[in-house]
């Protein structure tokens, strides 16, 4: 019999699409220029190592400076800069080259605001990591920009020995200090560990997930599995938002092979960086999270429904989560059997908010997916939310709405972009202008364009 984890308070409630006429802020296309004419190109995991969802952050701002990073076409990592709001593209070239033809393997970059140094973690899937560190002061435009600012590639986090690591993402906290989030083991029995970077040190805080557990569908039951984050973000008031789906280690409990053993979308916050943490009610958790853990759960939703991992969150003014996830609808099937042909064919992104009283609700994006991949979520300054689909498409919906009136305000014509895209969230607020890192499509092992599209927000 199947297991579901106790909801406790927590309210789901599902809101119809909008059948109204379209009332979504628009966006306004403002620029788009080409970092590299021939980067990178190769189709794994359905996806390419230059534009992944998890790519936290694959593009960023800092100090009134852009930053960007990509393998060319010779496997190289580059790391290119420019003042904003429309300076010229600077670029150097790190001594390293991606190692395997692995779209895991992404080039994730963080600032630390104490010393201004600019950190560099790459090529990574279950394996040692390759990681870079700046001089001090490099990102806030101290020196001028070279690889030699970055010293020698280090198999370590600053002299703190990983392991076999995954998902390498940097994370700010509001006190200033930096993070650090990477997953050890493999999928579907894999832990969630942080560590955190002050006064020029890494230390590691250790895991907070746990592999075990049990959960059965399908007359099978799993007891290994991964969380897989669609973010860990902070938000205004300090508070650190985690949401996420478990993938299982036994594909077994799917109702066919050819789907993808995620389920359930969960949510977890922690008021002091991630020491404590708690559930949608606010109860303390004990650590690690595991599938069996109290509260977790804010969107039931089973093995069979091809929900896509590591998705997308952001947080608006008021501070509470919101988190776009997509699947199949049971209206179209209640049995995938082929996870790229279903998710292209019947995909859908939802709308996943919690209100003031820790109520979570949820709207259907009537946009249709006709892709594999994730989606992106920012939030303007008047908390209007925008949603990057695949293929550089963008809806959004107003706050006035309550976030049900999505729109599609642009139809992402002439980009060619390949499938999924990477945001720059952190520009949003200087200027509210969103930046898309984004990949031209090809074929094969041939090179393609790699760009930046900049859209004005409402």
């Amino acid at each position: 019999m199947r297991r579901w984890i106790p909801l406790l308070v927590v309210l789901f409630l599902m809101v119809p699409a909008p059948v109204a006429a379209a009332a979504g802020p628009p966006v306004t296309r403002i620029g788009d220029t080409e970092l590299d004419p021939a980067a990178l190109y190769f189709v794994s995991y359905d996806g390419l190592v230059n534009n992944n969802s998890f790519q936290q952050e694959g593009i960023l701002t800092h100090g009134g400076l852009q930053y960007a990073a990509w393998y060319t076409s010779t496997r190289e990592a580059v790391l290119a800069r420019r003042a904003l709001p429309s300076g010229a593209w600077e670029t150097l070239r790190l001594p390293h080259r991606l190692t395997v033809n692995d779209s895991h393997n992404v080039i994730a970059l963080g600032v630390s605001p104490a010393d201004g140094r600019l950190h560099v973690a790459l090529d990574t899937h279950d394996s040692t990591i390759f990681y870079y560190r700046s001089e001090a002061g490099l990102a806030n435009g101290a020196a001028s920009w070279t690889a030699a600012r970055f010293g020698a590639e280090q198999r370590t986090l600053g002299g703190l020995a990983l392991g076999g690591i995954t998902y390498p993402r940097f994370v700010v906290a509001p006190d200033g200090r930096l993070q650090f989030s990477y997953r050890t083991g493999r999928s579907g029995n894999g832990t969630l560990e942080l560590a955190e970077y002050a006064s020029g040190g890494w230390t590691r805080l250790g895991a907070w997930t746990s592999a075990t557990g049990s959960y059965t569908a399908n007359g099978v039951t799993s007891t290994t599995r991964n969380m897989y984050l669609h973010g860990l973000r902070y938000g205004p008031g300090g508070r650190l938002h985690a949401s996420f789906t478990w993938r299982e280690g036994n594909a077994g409990v799917l109702c066919n092979a050819g789907g993808l053993a995620n389920h359930d979308t969960g949510y977890v916050y922690s008021d002091d960086r991630g020491r404590t943490w708690r559930n949608n009610a606010g109860a303390v958790l004990g650590t690690p999270i595991g599938v069996g853990s109290p509260g977790l759960v804010v969107d039931p939703l089973g093995v069979d429904h091809g929900l896509i991992n590591q998705e997308s969150q952001a947080a608006d003014s008021a501070g509470q989560p919101h988190v776009v996830i997509s699947y199949v609808p049971g209206r179209f099937t209640q049995c995938v059997t082929n996870y790229v042909r279903d998710r292209v064919s019947y995909g859908r992104a939802f709308h996943l908010r919690r209100d003031a009283a820790g109520a979570w609700r949820k709207t259907e994006i009537p946009v249709a997916l006709n892709a594999t991949g994730r989606s992106q979520l920012v939030f303007d300054a008047a908390d209007n939310a925008y949603v990057v689909l695949p293929f550089g498409r963008v809806v959004s919906a107003t706050r006035a709405s309550g976030w049900t009136d999505w729109t599609l305000v642009y139809d992402g014509a002439g980009l060619d972009a390949f499938g999924e895209v990477v945001v720059d969230r952190s520009r949003v607020p200087a200027d509210g202008v969103l930046s898309i890192l984004y990949q031209r499509r090809s074929s094969g092992s041939t090179p393609s364009s790699i760009r930046v599209l900049d859209l004005r927000l409402g």
